[in-house]
């Protein structure tokens, strides 16, 4: 008997279903504008296609008229510099504190209880101290990511390290490694794609916490632009923007994806594409 769960569509079929969502939001969404423009020309809410285009070329394609600038391309430079940053500084803590809280216990007892009461502090919650504390300028935004990003991933990667088999670990010690060596040969090389797929669930938190920054206190940023203009009603300023922040997050979770399965290629075996 044939079950639905195991039947699986070819490629031509994957692009069409993962295509189709996308088609039908466009249709509904080109009804709805037509419908409320046919109701009134003026109406803001939902403009046309053609609004979207040529909105995006005069912030893409033309320099500003006051600064000279090419308002979209600066915007997208400070955001990714303020998230790369931030998501670096995030892995990297994340690293060293999830593999020390996981392997050693002393390391865990203490640790663990300040860094789950942390993780439990609501980001946007502490923003205005952190602005208080480190100005208005670009550190306080990458704390922010860092704030909301690195306990998440510390205390993921501790849990998996926690669930390594423990025979591994003993017959390490068995044939004579150190700790470090453990940690180098025997940890690392089972836990960084790991990190990677966490880094990838993080993206979304991240780019929530850089926007809001952004939104407060910035003078360039995806974030800035679309706050800066949502006082004109300008949705086609607005929704583009949302738009290519959605594209850049969906390619950097697809360059992560391809960083696992380049170099960890042995995680993929045995469990389908995420």
């Amino acid at each position: 008997m044939r079950r639905i769960i195991n039947l699986r569509p070819g490629r031509g079929g994957i692009v069409l279903w993962g295509a189709l969502p996308f088609l039908m939001a466009a249709i509904a969404y080109a009804v709805a504008s037509s419908t409320r423009l046919a109701a009134n020309p003026n109406d803001k809410l939902l403009p046309h296609f053609e609004s979207f285009v040529a909105a995006i070329a005069r912030l893409a394609l033309n320099p500003d008229p006051r600064t000279g600038d090419y308002l979209m391309w600066v915007d997208t430079l400070a955001s990714l510099e303020r998230l790369g940053l931030g998501l670096a500084v995030s892995t990297a803590l994340a690293l060293v504190l999830g593999v020390a809280v996981g392997l050693i216990p002393y390391i865990r007892a203490g640790l663990s209880p300040i860094i789950g009461v942390i993780s439990m502090i609501p980001p946007m919650a502490v923003l205005p101290v952190l602005f208080i504390v480190f100005g208005l300028d670009e550190l306080s935004k990458v704390v922010l990511i860092v704030f909301g990003v690195a306990p998440f991933l510390v205390r993921d990667l501790a849990i998996k390290v926690g669930d390594m088999p423990r025979e591994q670990l003993i017959k390490a010690q068995t044939l004579g490694a150190s700790t470090w060596q453990i940690v180098v040969r025997v940890v690392l090389p089972q836990m960084l794609p790991r990190l990677i797929d966490a880094v990838r669930l993080s993206l979304g938190p991240a780019w929530l916490f850089l926007i809001s920054a952004e939104a407060i206190a910035a003078t360039e940023g995806l974030g800035y632009r679309i706050f800066l203009v949502r006082r004109y009603m300008a949705m086609d300023v607005i929704l583009p923007y949302v738009a290519w922040i959605t594209l850049l997050a969906f390619l950097s979770d697809a360059g992560l994806r391809w960083i696992n399965a380049r170099f960890f290629p042995w995680l993929q075996a045995g469990k389908g594409q995420s």
